[in-house]
């Protein structure tokens, strides 16, 4: 199946496509887009889901009791055409299971199921993962949302993103690509951090603790998105320095340690899921003026 799926109510319309179950506009009522266009020129994710891993693999190769796998960064699900296997007005669920295509680069069965519902201005994501093997299923799973920096209608005006905790959570920063081993000083005052493209001329700002289970990105007087996580104790924020995006991505998983293994199970936050058990991680965005 290809192609795309429109969901929607009164107040929001969004669009996805069966190729990794991955959000392509998210619209108010009255046509504005707040999600990133996937202009090529500067990055054509738009809202990509991050299964089984999180970040980069050393060499991009990950290993599974010593035994070496290709995996490029993010994993593979995010170029896999999922299923629909639910629909109504307001939602749709899409589902990936293990074939013996993904077993050749991830040697274990799997099913995740993404659900987009809306309702009211308030748009939720989630995503399921299955283990229907007889051993612990390991894995990393995240999300990387791109939303338009300025926000429409905040042309001019300063953003900022400010943590609902009002904490000053430390950042550790990717050497090629990899985790570095230092936790940094924060960049957020009280809680509160003011963007600007500086921020991220050395790649993502990435926390991970602390930063909490929600947060606001817009700005005093204008648009502002305010963001739920459930089970996903990591955030990073990410432009590519100058583009009209911001990232904000909640994760359960990040890149393998610079210098370290290759191991799967020793990656930060990977997950190890019991044989048949299954776990729900997600986020929720709502829309205000």
């Amino acid at each position: 199946m290809s192609g795309t799926i429109l969901i929607e109510n009164e107040e929001l319309a969004v669009e996805v496509r069966h190729l990794g179950a991955e959000m392509q506009s998210l619209r108010t009522a009255d046509g504005r887009d707040f999600l990133w266009n996937g202009d090529a020129r500067w990055w054509t994710g738009r809202s990509p889901i991050l299964f089984p891993i999180v970040g980069k693999a050393p060499g991009d190769l990950i290993a599974v009791n010593g035994k070496t796998y290709p995996m490029a960064q993010h994993g593979f699900a995010r170029r896999q055409v999922f299923d629909l296997v639910d629909r109504t007005k307001a939602a749709c669920r899409h589902r990936l299971a293990s074939t013996e295509a993904t077993r050749e680069v991830y040697p274990f069965d799997f099913s995740l199921v993404v659900e987009h519902r809306l309702d009211g201005r308030k748009l939720t994501v989630t995503a399921e993962v299955n283990n229907p093997g007889d051993g612990p299923l390991p894995f990393g799973i995240g999300f990387h949302p791109a939303f338009l920096w300025p926000l429409p209608g905040a042309a001019g005006k300063a953003h900022r993103v400010v943590l609902d905790n009002g904490a000053e959570p430390g950042v550790v920063q990717l050497e090629n690509g990899l985790i570095g081993k230092t936790l940094h000083g924060s960049p957020f005052e009280a809680g509160r951090l003011e963007l600007a493209p500086s921020l991220f001329e050395n790649d993502a700002l990435i926390f991970p603790e602390g930063a909490g289970t929600g947060l606001t990105y817009g700005t005093d007087d204008g648009p502002t998105l305010h963001f739920t996580f459930e089970n996903l104790p990591i955030v990073a924020l990410w432009q590519k320095p100058g583009a009209p995006f911001l990232c904000i991505e909640p994760w359960h998983g990040m890149a393998a340690h610079a210098g370290g293994t290759a191991e799967l199970v020793e990656r930060p936050y990977t997950v190890a899921l019991a044989a048949g058990e299954s776990m729900r991680f997600g986020f929720a965005v709502e829309i205000g003026e």
